[in-house]
């Protein structure tokens, strides 16, 4: 597939946006409404997997930022370059702001209006670790190396989780559920602390979520009108599709913020270990 010229341009317009803050609140269910220069594109810092864990296991945290990149890789995009973007984005896991990361091809994606291919989670400190992080060499190298000239769409969100889990790094095998709300327009703060209120309920009523966190994304340039994010997170894909397999109890969390909601991106992928990602 061939990007035109404007494409490429208004692609990197949009990665280079200033990061804004914004709110805090997001879900971990399918809800459908009715149905060497700084390239500003936050992945992540660099650490082993394996170091990331023994770290986040060991440093307690009183904040979590949450990070998320979807990215689209294009249709005739070579397979090896796929797996070095991935590996050089996982290698970034070495800098000193990262609490955690992880990149994956998606296991499903919920959404009819996108084709993401990709996803990256990453974990931070603070605001001030992600920044630092979004401007170190590395990761601008990575992303104008690897990522842009393979990579058709990129969207990004960030949050201040409301909680700070009790594993920073989820182990590889484990499997999350990324959740995006696009909210209807005009909403009050009112409706959006009852749509956090839900998402923030949901590991009392499902006891196979391990951690959920949900917020406001302020970072607004990339995240294509998305505000709510959530991230939930099981022991495997089994535990998963038994929460899911609730259907009427999953379905009556929905139907308490469905009139809230314009539209949804679900995506589901799976934590893959060092080895498991250089192969991908």
């Amino acid at each position: 597939m061939v990007t035109s010229v404007s494409t490429t341009h208004n692609l990197k317009k949009m990665i280079c946006a200033r990061i804004r803050p914004l709110i805090s609140s997001p879900l971990a269910f399918t809800i459908s409404a009715t149905k060497h220069s700084p390239i500003n594109l936050r992945l992540f810092p660099r650490r082993s997997f394996s170091a990331v864990t023994a770290m986040s296991s060991s440093t307690p945290q009183s904040q979590i930022i949450e990070h998320i990149v979807l990215f689209k890789a294009k249709g005739d995009a070579d397979s090896n370059k796929i797996t070095s973007m991935i590996n050089n984005l996982n290698a970034l896991a070495s800098l000193d702001q990262v609490l955690h990361i992880s990149t994956a091809p998606l296991h499903r994606l919920g959404s009819s209006a996108f084709t993401f291919t990709h996803v990256l989670h990453s974990r931070y400190g603070s605001k001030e670790d992600l920044a630092s992080y979004a401007a170190h060499p590395d990761h601008v190298r990575v992303v104008k190396e690897s990522v842009l000239p393979i990579c058709d769409d990129i969207m990004a969100v960030d949050w201040i989780a409301d909680r700070v889990p009790g594993t920073i790094a989820p182990p590889p095998g484990s499997v999350a559920k990324l959740t995006l709300l696009k909210l209807k327009e005009n909403l009050s703060d009112e409706a959006k602390s009852e749509i956090t209120g839900v998402i923030k309920g949901l590991s009392e009523k499902f006891p196979g979520i391990d951690q959920i966190t949900v917020g406001e994304n302020f970072s607004p340039a990339r995240a294509k009108g998305f505000t709510i994010a959530s991230i939930a997170y099981f022991k495997n894909l089994s535990e998963m599709e038994a929460v899911d397999a609730q259907k009427e109890l999953v379905n009556s969390q929905k139907d308490k913020v469905r009139d809230y909601v314009d539209s949804t991106i679900v995506v589901e992928f799976v934590v893959p270990s060092s080895s498991q990602s250089s192969s991908l």
